[in-house]
């Protein structure tokens, strides 16, 4: 089994691998290198299934990842106790095109609609899906203020930001309690965002840890996926790798992958 991880203060422990469910809800303008169908229900129950059973406690959704809320509210029926649910606020897709609101109201609006489509009474987590202005977004927008009313009221556990930016990922692991940044061996810029999060105690999810999908041979005989597991896993700071799959065996392989490195 995957040794569970705190996150901050909150209470919350999640696995070192999340279970990234994009792939659950939209294939449209998606940057991966082979364009894919959804998994059926069916499918995509296996999958969680399998997730479960190697130990993963997290899943990570959005209101911009298409029909993936909706999906999940279904496939958890009568399991919601065995996740931890994070989701996000600020971006939607709709038809083939991003859209992005943070204000108050429309990131109380989010929540209200995740809260009914994932059909439960609480977020685990609730992260800002920053548009590129992660400065902005706290210091203007003042979007952690809205998310810290929302925790107060009990309808979200904890909250933090994807965001895509050094600054915005130092500022946003001063004022919340979990950042979600880009880290693998080809994308190594964030970091002191990494550094930060772990002297502060907050939580790391790493996005992007494969490339999306193009992450290149590291070395000759190098398995990719396990070099890029070692290279992040080598910083102090990461709570939990979000990996977004519908394939079973990579999913097995990443997860076989992870035990490995952290036996």
């Amino acid at each position: 089994m995957l040794s569970k991880r705190p996150i901050a203060q909150t209470g919350i422990t999640v696995s070192p691998i999340g279970f990234g469910t994009v792939k659950l809800g939209r294939n449209q303008k998606v940057h991966y290198p082979h364009s894919f169908s959804l998994p059926s229900d069916q499918e995509a129950a296996n999958l969680l299934a399998l997730a479960q059973d190697c130990g993963i406690n997290l899943l990570d959704t959005a209101p911009a990842y298409g029909e993936s809320e909706e999906r999940l509210g279904k496939l958890l029926a009568g399991k919601r106790q065995d996740w931890v649910l994070a989701t996000k606020v600020g971006e939607e897709f709709i038809e083939g095109e991003s859209h992005f609101d943070f204000s108050p109201a429309a990131m109380r609006k989010s929540v209200e609609r995740s809260l009914k489509r994932l059909n439960t009474d609480y977020l685990d987590l609730v992260l800002v899906h920053s548009n590129g202005e992660d400065v902005k977004l706290i210091k203007q927008d003042a979007v952690f203020e809205t998310l810290a009313d929302l925790k107060k009221s009990g309808k979200i556990r904890a909250y933090g930001m994807s965001t895509k930016s050094i600054e915005g990922g130092l500022l946003a692991v001063n004022h919340s309690d979990v950042v979600m940044v880009t880290y693998n061996p080809h994308q190594f810029a964030e970091q002191p965002v990494l550094v930060h999060a772990h002297k502060q105690g907050k939580g790391i999810f790493i996005k992007k840890a494969l490339a999306s999908g193009h992450l290149n041979k590291l070395g000759a005989h190098a398995d990719p996926v396990k070099a890029a597991f070692h290279f992040i896993f080598q910083e102090p700071g990461v709570t939990s790798i979000i990996l977004g799959t519908i394939n079973p065996e990579h999913l097995q392989h990443n997860i076989d992958c992870v035990k490995s490195l952290l036996a």
